[in-house]
């Protein structure tokens, strides 16, 4: 796939009423087989790129382009769509959902995609054996720990193969070794895959995995 960025914009309303621009004309270009990184302090307006990129927030102005379809200008089912089909998420914060097991929240992702559940599960299954928490499967995620838990979240992401994989400092809360597994993975979905993997991190050593980076400053892109 090719995504298209152009002009985007962003801004959010204070307390005080005030208008803080966190996007200012942000454009970018990057296609399948790449590994791309943003880099940039806290509350320099790299999570909210990325939410922009992925559909989960609207911007101001501007369009995001997938291949040929302008998909920021579709209707919300259509971008429902969008997310289920052809983008995963890999969170920070992991956003699992504590009444569900770790096996459960991966083959969640499946919901959108019309996908055979027992297939599903099988391959869920064989992406939590590679990332070694298939033993936790039938565990809650307040039973895990930060690792496993990230590592269920991204089995999750990357469960329907999407072209466009999203994550928003997927290291920041893991120990090293879990950090390093991570990377690997998002490199190899790249390399091995074919998908085009957007990296929001502050790590100089995940940034250098990268095909490009860029950071983020006042609001706009350059290069790293």
């Amino acid at each position: 796939m090719r995504l298209s960025a152009r002009d985007l914009v962003k801004a959010y309303r204070g307390a005080d009423g005030a208008a803080l621009r966190v996007l200012a004309g942000v454009s970018l270009e990057a296609k399948g087989g790449d590994l791309v990184a943003v880099i940039g302090p806290s509350g320099s307006g790299k999570s909210t790129l990325l939410n922009v990129l992925g559909l989960l927030e609207p911007a101001d102005g501007g369009e995001v382009w997938h291949d040929e379809v302008k998909v920021s200008h579709l209707g919300r089912r259509a971008q429902a769509r969008v997310r289920g089909q052809r983008i995963g998420y890999v969170f920070q914060s992991f956003l699992l959902i504590a009444s569900m097991t770790a096996l459960e929240n991966v083959v969640l992702a499946t919901r959108y995609v019309g996908r055979d559940r027992r297939d599903a599960e099988r391959a869920a299954l064989a992406l939590m054996e590679r990332m070694g928490v298939a033993d936790r499967r039938g565990h809650y995620p307040p039973q895990l720990s930060g690792g496993e838990q990230q590592r269920v979240a991204f089995c999750r992401a990357v469960l329907n193969s999407p072209d466009l994989l999203l994550a928003d400092e997927p290291t920041g809360n893991l120990d090293e070794d879990n950090a390093r597994a991570i990377l690997a993975e998002l490199r190899s979905q790249a390399s091995a895959r074919g998908a085009l993997v957007v990296l929001v991190t502050h790590r100089a050593d995940a940034a250098a995995l990268a095909d490009r980076a860029w950071r983020i400053h006042q609001g706009r892109l350059e290069p790293a």
